[in-house]
């Protein structure tokens, strides 16, 4: 698999010049999709300005000077996406990677007490030895839980260290959810209505502003309003 690709064929999520330079380096493969997510380097270099050149950008994190998600970065393409909080000490920064309300992928500077958790969804659950449920969330998480209580498509705000906890946004009416993909992909809806799927139809939501998508195409963030910084409405 080519470690590079041409940047004419870059994700539309990419907000980087197309034209130039020839090539874009590729992610490593990873808890993220290539659309969901840019390689740390591209991240220190063309969405956060802290570096100049890409020889820069891995010296940063050869110097363990870049955290994503409460751990030290130590490959510069290593994916960096969707809910990630990223963390650079010496320049005290802090930022949470969403997406622009035109579909491009930013980082939202937010509080280094917001860099200790993030949203997670719900994508399934699998009974494991012991009668306990495995619950496998976005980023490729899991976690073990005795409880049947959380639902496909619901939301949970866990903390790095520890795996907490702290709240859940289920999944229904009244939810604000952030659409991450398709064409209304970096739009903030509220759920109006939701339909469960069958066995030749997906699950699909409809919001207050009459426009409806796929259950896979939203994130929950929040239940009357959302539990996170967002980006300018001008980006």
């Amino acid at each position: 698999m080519s470690d590079h690709m041409k940047r004419l064929a870059m994700p539309r999520t990419w907000a980087i010049p197309k034209k130039t330079h020839v090539w874009a380096a590729k992610q490593r493969p990873g808890a993220h999709s290539v659309d969901e997510s840019v390689p740390a380097g591209m991240l220190l270099r063309d969405m956060l300005g802290v570096a100049d050149t890409a020889k820069e950008a891995k010296r940063m994190i050869a110097d363990r000077d870049l955290i994503v998600n409460g751990k030290k970065v130590k490959d510069a393409k290593a994916p960096v996406g969707i809910m990630d909080t990223v963390s650079i000490p010496k320049l005290n920064a802090n930022y949470r990677i969403l997406l622009t309300g035109k579909g491009k992928l930013t980082a939202v500077p937010i509080s280094e007490e917001d860099t200790k958790w993030s949203l997670f969804r719900v994508e399934g659950k699998n009974k494991v030895a012991g009668g306990k449920l495995q619950v496998n969330l976005s980023s490729g998480r899991n976690i073990l839980i005795s409880e049947n209580k959380y639902k496909t498509g619901d939301t949970l705000k866990m903390t790095f260290e520890g795996n907490e906890v702290l709240a859940v946004y289920p999944y229904d009416v009244n939810a604000v959810v952030l659409v991450i993909n398709g064409r209304h992909a970096g739009k903030v809806e509220t759920i109006a209505s939701v339909k469960d799927g069958s066995a030749t139809a997906a699950a699909t939501v409809t919001f207050e502003s009459k426009t409806e998508t796929v259950k896979d195409n939203v994130f929950v963030i929040g239940t009357g309003k959302t539990e996170i910084v967002l980006p300018e409405a001008s980006e």
